[in-house]
């Protein structure tokens, strides 16, 4: 009887330590807190299947930021006269992607070297940022602009802090997944990916 007893408690044991092992692997995940990265390129529809593509990006949302009127809506933004630039906020774990990474990703989808527009979309509303979080995101930020304008003369992206960023409209959120037809065919109309391959000289 005291055998089974001392196998069910050493049993007991294992459990525990096993149940305390989880929990610490657990917490040790959840204190890896998310980053915040937010960036200009244009549409945000590109953006958002850009970003998401990128293995330690959590979420991509699209909205409106670096303007002066509060939560305005799409109209308002595509009017131009908000000053607010569609944008993508973009979650990421920085444990599996860097912001190094993130601006090598950015700076490949965008045509830096146009002033307020991108591609066939013209206006300011357009305009190509980096909307920093930390001094540290800025000084990542401008040495890689640096490196860009050593390779194609002429940058006009800006490099701005942070400021409001407003969610835009439901059918905005991952719109090239809901609507793969409608978004491919904008994407090519507009000749995006051509003047991509023009911009880096390579293969998209």
């Amino acid at each position: 009887m005291k055998y089974y007893q001392s196998i069910i408690f050493l049993l007991f044991l294992w459990i525990a330590a096993a149940a305390g092992a989880f929990a610490a692997e657990s917490s040790t995940q959840e204190a890896t807190a998310l980053e915040k990265a937010t960036f200009a390129g244009g549409c945000f529809w590109c953006m958002e299947a850009a970003f998401d593509k990128i293995d330690g990006v959590v979420s991509t949302t699209s909205g409106y930021t670096g303007g002066q009127k509060d939560s305005p809506t799409y109209q308002e933004v595509s009017s131009g006269e908000t000053g607010h630039s569609e944008a993508v906020e973009v979650a990421y774990n920085p444990q599996k992607v860097s912001y190094e990474q993130l601006l090598a990703v950015f700076w490949r989808n965008i045509d830096p070297t146009v002033k307020d527009r991108q591609f066939c979309d013209v206006g300011n509303q357009y305009r190509t940022a980096i909307y920093y979080h930390s001094d540290e995101q800025k000084r990542l930020a401008e040495r890689s602009k640096q490196d860009i304008e050593k390779r194609l003369g002429s940058v006009q992206t800006e490099i701005v802090p942070v400021s409001a960023f407003y969610t835009a409209e439901e059918y905005h959120q991952d719109f090239y997944k809901k609507n793969p037809e409608r978004y491919q065919a904008y994407r090519e109309g507009c000749g995006q990916d051509e003047r991509l391959k023009e911009v880096w000289n390579s293969d998209k």
